[in-house]
């Protein structure tokens, strides 16, 4: 039938079964090591706010980090820390951080846009192949939007002096 013999429920006495960790689930050692990398991350003064105050190692968790923060953890903490993962989810997230790391650049090239939106195609394939059905919303489906939005609008740019009121 196509099932993942690794996924199967076991009976590990009469009435009581065991349910097998999925593939995208971090044990609490890997939770542990991702963490205390991401606590002992050393970048240039002023690039983010100090984001080793957002997380608990002990408990493995992220929280309360600003707007900000999260861009840069997406596109260059997150392809350095998630390598604690295994393979196939690892690869996936890395190709899901350098698409928005592509998108975001200050300059954009047809080829590369032109790419993208080949790849983010193949990249959310390989996430559906991995994540359950409970995680694609549609903030997931608008990133095969995202490209065509690039297309018309061109680089998106934080610079506001260059911004005009209109009058």
């Amino acid at each position: 039938m196509g099932v993942y013999v690794q996924l199967l429920v076991t009976m590990i006495e009469k009435g009581k079964y065991t349910f097998p960790y999925a593939c995208y689930t971090m044990s609490s050692q890997e939770k542990h090591a991702f963490c205390e990398f991401l606590v002992d991350l050393k970048y240039p003064d002023g690039y983010s706010s100090i984001i080793s105050w957002c997380i608990d190692v002990q408990g493995g968790k992220i929280y309360g980090m600003q707007c900000h923060d999260y861009h840069v953890f997406l596109h260059h903490f997150l392809p350095l820390s998630i390598r604690v993962l295994r393979n196939k989810v690892c690869e996936t997230l890395i190709e899901l951080s350098s698409l928005f790391r592509e998108l975001c650049s200050k300059t954009l090239s047809v080829d590369i846009l032109q790419f993208l939106e080949k790849s983010v195609v193949l990249t959310l394939c390989k996430l559906e192949k991995t994540f359950p059905p409970s995680f694609f919303n549609i903030m997931v489906h608008f990133l095969i939007h995202l490209v065509d939005e690039a297309k018309i609008v061109g680089p998106i740019s934080f610079d506001v002096s260059n911004w005009k009121v209109p009058s």
